[in-house]
Formats: structure tokens, sequence, C-alpha cells
């Protein structure tokens, strides 16, 4: 119980962090025509900010989910599987067997990065108690956005809306600003989305594939010609 506990402290400001996110979410999701028990499904089941917006945007756009859905969501959530397999080697022997299977569910970005911080070894009990209130905090986000999209006036959804995309400059600024190999990927990545934005042919393709397409090449163009250097950080 004293692993668990210590996780439920860790945990705390992830999920408070969650919250403002998923509310988002939440909201854009009712506000495309999806029911509240929808989207909060969507987030007790994922758990994936970015996957979720993205396979958000191909729901609303009619795309293929067999395909189109699958691919997005491979691309952008593929770093999942590297870190729980870098995370299985920081943990102790109690994880084991359908745990694992278990916790790797819940391992998020900040979940990895707080784990991983850990000077010891982390135990299962440990990670049950850091996952458990990031996904509650993740799931009612999502339920406290999905209802105040049902009540709150069109401008104010709006205005909400655009939330997420400041989320997602905070991620890519900080790193840019220290990096010039991250940033010419991003600016990569940027030009190709403008470009499947307002080229003729590359703007219909549909928003599942331009994601796929963007994430592919930016990173292949990233690593041959930005490669990290060995023994960097």
């Amino acid at each position: 119980m004293r692993d668990f506990k210590n996780g439920l402290r860790d945990g705390i400001p992830i999920a408070l962090g969650y919250i403002s996110v998923s509310f988002t979410f939440g909201l854009q999701a009712v506000s495309s025509g999806l029911y509240w028990w929808e989207s909060v499904l969507i987030s007790l089941t994922n758990l994936t900010s970015a996957g979720q917006f993205a396979g958000l945007d191909i729901m609303i756009r009619g795309g293929g989910f067999w395909v189109e859905m699958a691919c997005a969501q491979l691309v952008i959530n593929l770093r999942y599987s590297l870190m729980s397999l870098s995370l299985s080697q920081k943990a102790d022997g109690s994880l084991r067997g359908i745990h694992r299977w278990l916790t790797g569910f819940g391992i998020t970005d900040e979940i990895f990065a707080v784990a991983m911080g850990n000077k010891n070894d982390v135990s299962r009990s440990y990670l049950y108690g850091l996952i458990l209130l990031p996904i509650l905090g993740w799931t009612s986000g999502t339920l406290i956005g999905a209802a105040a999209g049902q009540i709150l006036p069109e401008v104010v959804r709006s205005s909400l809306g655009i939330a997420i995309y400041g989320m997602f400059l905070a991620i890519i600024i900080p790193p840019a600003k220290k990096n010039h190999a991250v940033l010419k990927v991003v600016v990569i990545a940027v030009v190709l989305s403008c470009a499947f934005k307002w080229l003729p042919i590359l703007n219909t393709v549909s928003s599942g594939f331009v994601i796929i397409i963007c994430t592919v090449i930016a990173a292949l163009v990233g690593a041959i010609f930005f490669p990290v250097k060995e023994g960097a950080e």
C-alpha cells in the first residue's frame, strides 16, 4: 500500500493537468455532434490526447475507420510502445503477466516521465497508483467539457476550443528554442500541413492521411538530415 499511495501522490499533478486538456476534448466532441457519453467513453478507453483529437477529426470528416483511423493512431501513438519497453527495464519483479498489459494501457508521456524519474525500481502497485488519478482526471475533464458544451453559448465554446492549440504550442516551442533540429522538423511539418491545406489536389487528401504523411515525412527528414548525436541528451 505504501507504493500505491506514493503513486497516487505523484499522479496528482498529472491528473490536474489532464483535466484542463480533456475539458477541451469533451467540448469539441459534443460540439461536433457526439453524445456526452460517447466522448467520455473515448477518453476512458484511449487516454491519448493527440490521438483522440486526430481521431475526432477523422470521424467528423467521415474518414475510413479501418485504414485511415488505424494508421493515424498507429503513427501518433507508436511512441507509447517504445515508452513501455523502456519502462519495463525499470520495473521490479512484481510487474509480470497480465499486470504488464494493464499498466501498459495507462502509459502516457507524463506518467512515463514520472515513473522513469524514480531513483529506485518501480513496482506494479506504484504504477497502478500513478495511473489511477490521471485516468480519472482525463475522463472527468472530458465529462465536464461535454456537459459545458451543452450549456455554454457558441461564442464561449469556440473560444475555449483553441485551448488545445495552446497546449500543443507549449509542447513544441520550448524544445524548438533549445534545439535547432527540432525547430527544423517542426517547420517541415507545418509547411507540409499548409501545402495539404491550400494546394490543389493535395487539399483533397483526408485529414487522417495528412497527419500520417506529415508525421512520417517530417520524422524521416529529421532522422536523415538532423540526427541526434551519440551521447547527446
